[in-house]
């Protein structure tokens, strides 16, 4: 798997961003980092450098705050209409944009460009769907029950922003903050992950261009995470933080929020369950088993962790699975034809490598893949496990990555039990032809979301969230737009 040259046989993705756009984006300006450092954004496909972008320290993260706040008046005082506007007119650029902008993608995440592709149209859909909603927020007026006097509510933006959005999605879950808190009218300082800087600094770029006003949209890239939120959420001006990420990570940011009580969203981390129970029609159930697991390469929060089939058609299932995960073209996300890219970063491989090997210890096969390969570039090949035991350590981990562990089950009591064994509650997947059984797992299943004979369930016009450890709030959807709304209730003396 030798890609080393492969960078001159696609002609240069980083020429979308200008390299005075791959500093920090703060206010009315492009600037280096206070301190003058930076960082290198790498090719996990092969390990090359393709950019240095500004490391910003915890006086930047207050400059951008800073901004953020001095705009915060004017931007919830402009018109709905405008601001639907602004965001419709980001939907359209970035459909315009789309196949450069799903290159960069490819390049820093190491999706292949068909994925990145999509990923560009599910993240523009979050411009599309709130600039609607910019227009329809909505309080009441009415009279209260006793009589005398009316009840009026009032919605208003909360006021600034704090998003720290993950690597895997790199636009579309920067997109999935910023449109609804635009349309409600908050201002936004996000925090890119320093794996994936690129395309959120891009996307910054797209909406100054489209002409959202300084200091509405600002874009910290740093690798000192840590130090840099602590300092936005412990400043009185911060109003709101989300963030989407590991359940571990989201346990710490609460703490902190709490110190300011925070308005908070956490969409935080999975181990769904998908079903498959021995009445579904099996080709609808492969399809939608390789979307849930294999989509973005596996690394999905949302990705079918574990995959429990009843025992009357687990071998034919597990069979037609294995063969379809065997058949699954592997290298660099911009080679045509590649349906599994590389992963993030060496670590992330590693990680894989030992909850496979911990599995195998326990006593699981592996029926397809399971062997890393060499490098260049962070790959792990498709790989379905057998036999995997209760205790496996992957069953309980998030794995993050393109395995698929594979168990039988023999009620619905059982599997709903196995199912909910967790600390986890994002989404879970069930594939049966009856209705009554698809609503007793849809009321049985301790998640946020569930997939009913669908692998897909991403939609920015639906309610993105989990229950238990897997978040707090809702993204998507009109429920996404209260998020970034206080109601203020006035008590108005009609005698």
């Amino acid at each position: 798997m030798s890609m080393l040259d492969a960078p001159a046989r696609w002609g240069d993705p980083m020429t979308v961003l200008a390299p005075g756009h791959r500093r920090l984006r703060i206010g009315d300006g492009w600037r280096d980092a206070a301190g003058g450092a930076t960082f290198a954004v790498e090719d996990p496909a092969t390990g090359r450098t393709v950019a240095e972008v500004a490391d910003a320290d915890v006086v930047d993260g207050l400059a951008a705050l800073d901004a953020a706040s001095r705009a915060t008046t004017e931007w919830a005082a402009t018109p709905p209409r405008r601001r639907s506007e602004l965001l419709t007119a980001t939907y359209r650029a970035l459909t315009e944009r789309s196949e450069e902008i799903a290159r960069l993608i490819t390049l820093e995440m190491g999706k292949p460009l068909a994925e990145a592709r999509a990923e560009v149209t599910y993240g523009a859909e979050f411009f599309r769907w709130f600039a609607e909603e910019a227009v329809r927020v909505e309080g009441s007026y009415r009279t209260a029950p006793a009589g005398g006097y009316r009840i009026l509510t009032v919605p208003k933006p909360v006021g600034p922003c704090v998003f720290v959005t993950p690597w895997n999605f790199p636009l579309a879950m920067g997109a999935r903050k910023i449109a609804p808190a635009l349309a409600a009218g908050c201002t936004t300082i996000t925090k890119p992950a320093a794996q994936t800087p690129l395309t959120m600094l891009l996307l910054a770029r797209v909406m100054e261009e489209v002409g959202v006003p300084p200091g509405v949209v600002n874009v910290v890239t740093t690798r000192r995470a840590g130090e840099v939120v602590s300092a936005l959420l412990a400043d009185g001006r911060t109003r709101k933080l989300s963030f989407t990420g590991s359940t571990e990570v989201g346990r710490t940011l609460l703490r902190q929020a709490a110190d300011n009580v925070l308005r908070t969203s956490m969409e935080l981390g999975g181990n769904a369950a998908l079903i498959v129970c021995a009445d579904a029609d099996l080709d609808v159930a492969l399809d939608g088993a390789m979307v849930a697991k294999m989509r973005n390469i596996g690394e999905s929060c949302v990705a079918a962790n574990r995959i429990y089939v009843e025992e009357p058609v687990r071998e034919e299932f597990t069979a037609r699975f294995a063969e379809r995960m065997g058949a699954l073209s592997m290298g660099h996300g911009l080679d045509d034809g590649v349906q599994v890219g590389a992963l993030i970063d060496g670590a992330s491989v590693t990680r894989i490598d030992a909850l496979v090997a911990d599995a195998v210890d326990r006593g699981a096969r592996v029926l397809v893949g399971g062997e890393r390969p060499d490098g260049p570039g962070h790959f792990y090949p498709p790989t379905v496990l057998v036999d995997v035991p209760d205790d496996a350590r992957m069953l309980k981990a998030e794995i993050f990555g393109p395995v698929a562990p594979i168990m039988s089950f023999t009620s619905d009591e059982e599997v709903l039990a196995r199912a909910n064994d967790t600390e986890h509650g994002l989404v879970g997947y069930v594939f049966t032809r009856d209705l009554r059984r698809a609503l007793r797992f849809t009321e049985g299943l301790d998640t946020g979301m569930l997939g009913v004979n669908r692998g897909l369930i991403s939609d920015p016009s639906a309610p993105f969230g989990g229950v238990k450890q897997s978040g707090i709030g809702r993204e998507g959807a009109h429920e996404g737009i209260l998020e970034y709304l206080d109601l203020t209730y006035a008590a108005i003396d009609l005698p």
